[in-house]
């Protein structure tokens, strides 16, 4: 595999906010604790280490967990140790992992650890994937992009849309996994895939098990640790947390004023908290919960609580209330010795609103670190660029863009007027002046008269770019196929397309390949190309 380079800025994919987290600008400073480098640890490991997280607790839950599931069971007893840690990743259960970024993330998370026991040798470091099994957005997880066609989940009688997603029973999907067979074909790496997807899927009970089954066999191998966090045992962990937020609107109030904050600073916000951040879960459905009238009820049910019900049914049943996204990383920094949060720029945004809800509650703050951003260029690819004069790094250009330097590479001209324009607006200048002169009044017709002149230019490039694309059609439209593939619906190749298009070509070797070049602290674009 070739390995390429772009400056996340040269990419045109990230937010101000997000560039400017990388940047480090002195702007953001007081939404962070420590910025995303490796030498920030110290002062994290020296943070978490005051704090009391119950670890027996948690490996107990951990060892249950993958007893039931019939995994084999990961190390997690080094979990009681004060000198352990982890560094953790979070994402709903989509199906088939859904798209390629979550597998970046997992390896980003394995990679991280792995670097941290190298700078840190006294020191031990689990990877960690949180699930978020509570979420219920079912139309967010239930298919999956490949060669160009959706594969679509369709829930069976004993689902519910309202459900916590993890407890979606599995045996609805032997349909799409028929299906999938049909596409993948009967290579080895096909079966293999195949194998895969049917011992998570058709031995498991739940989506939530079916996942943890998954990503264990995908990355297990590594020291992946993946937690299922809706139980009871860890909610009671942080039943006093959920009832600050029901009585008291502590994280409302606190992320109300960071988020005006950084409007004034012309970021957009990500996340906007509601007074409860807070889902009761009851009965296959999960509903969020509103104070009105003294009273707390559940939307769209005929539950309601006083306060003291409300207490009451805490105390005897937490596992019946379920975090949002404001909620969540406060509960997974509560039970996880946690040093550090890998995530995607919507994540990184979301996590710059909460630091003074943690310091409200006296939890150590992550570090965030982004995970990897990974392009993927085919050998096809790569030759129809070579043929087109254009390198891999060019087609995070525009069509018009990558049209434009493939005329100048057969003609020695491009398909502009903006040398002409800027001596239009020159020459524009002069005669402002020399009218100025005359009547001041008179510049304004000046400069309309120039914007006229540059309207016409811009008019008459647009039709010489239609006449080439017309005598070229061949090639353009080989340029269009190529942006059109590595950006499905104009959004990175990664957030689209799924990994099993990659498996089949590579096998193995592909999540191996991903582990050995992705250098989570170089805080640049990876392209990966075949050629």
């Amino acid at each position: 595999m070739k390995l390429e380079y772009v400056s996340f800025e040269q990419a045109g994919q990230f937010s101000k906010l997000f560039l400017d987290y990388m940047d480090q600008d002195k702007s953001l400073s007081a939404f962070y604790k420590y910025p995303p480098v490796i030498d920030s640890f110290s002062k994290t490991i020296k943070d978490v280490s005051e704090q009391k997280c119950n670890r027996k607790l948690l490996v107990e839950v951990i060892n249950e967990q993958y007893a039931t599931s019939k995994l084999s069971i990961p190390n997690s007893e080094i979990l009681l140790k004060e000198t352990t840690f982890t560094v953790c990743a979070g994402h709903q259960l989509c199906l088939f992992t859904g798209p390629l970024y979550f597998i970046y993330k997992i390896i980003s998370t394995i990679n991280l650890a792995e670097a941290l026991k190298k700078k840190y040798p006294e020191n031990d470091f689990v990877p960690v994937y949180w699930m978020a099994s509570e979420d219920h957005d079912f139309e967010e997880i239930n298919h999956v992009n490949l060669f160009g066609k959706k594969l679509e989940w369709k829930l069976g009688e004993a689902n519910s849309l309202k459900s916590p997603v993890g407890t979606l029973k599995t045996n609805s999907l032997k349909g799409i996994l028929d299906e999938l067979k049909g596409i993948l074909g009967e290579s080895d790496n096909a079966k293999e895939l195949v194998y895969l997807f049917e011992n998570a899927y058709l031995k498991n009970e739940d989506i939530s098990s079916a996942t943890q089954h998954l990503v264990n066999s995908l990355f297990g191998k590594y020291g992946l640790l993946v937690l299922e966090p809706n139980d009871k045992r860890l909610k009671l962990e942080f039943a006093d947390i959920m009832l600050d937020d029901l009585i008291n609107n502590s994280s409302y109030k606190s992320i109300g004023k960071t988020i005006a904050s950084l409007e004034e600073k012309g970021h957009q916000i990500q996340v906007n908290p509601r007074e409860i951040n807070l889902f009761y879960i009851f009965e296959n459905q999960r509903n969020r919960i509103v104070k009105e009238n003294n009273k707390f009820n559940i939307i769209e049910t005929n539950i309601s609580f006083t306060e003291a019900e409300l207490k009451s049914e805490l105390r005897s049943y937490p596992e019946r209330f379920s975090p949002n996204v404001v909620t969540r990383p406060l509960y997974q920094q509560k039970i996880l010795p946690n040093l550090a949060y890998v995530g995607g720029p919507g994540e990184i945004a979301y996590w710059l609103e909460y630091m003074q809800i943690f310091n409200h509650y006296k939890i150590p703050f992550p570090v965030l670190i982004p995970r990897n951003f990974v392009m993927q260029i085919d050998a096809s690819i790569s030759d129809k660029l070579y043929k087109l004069n254009l390198t891999n790094e060019d087609v995070f250009l525009s069509v018009n863009e990558l049209t434009q330097k493939y005329v100048s590479s057969i003609s020695g001209e491009k398909i502009s007027f903006n040398f002409e324009k800027e001596n239009i607006e020159k020459l524009f200048d002069k005669i402002s002046d020399k009218v100025a002169l005359v009547d001041a009044s008179l510049v304004a017709s000046a400069k309309a008269e120039m914007q006229k002149n540059l309207k016409t230019l811009d008019e008459l490039e647009k039709k010489m770019l239609k006449a080439f694309k017309q005598k070229n059609e061949t090639s353009v439209s080989q340029i269009e196929n190529i942006k059109t593939k590595l950006f499905p619906n104009n959004v990175l190749q990664e957030r689209h397309d799924n990994f099993m298009s990659f498996y089949l070509k590579q096998g193995k070797s592909f999540i191996e390949t991903l582990k050995k070049n992705l250098n989570l602290f170089d805080n640049r674009l990876i392209i990966l190309s075949e050629k």
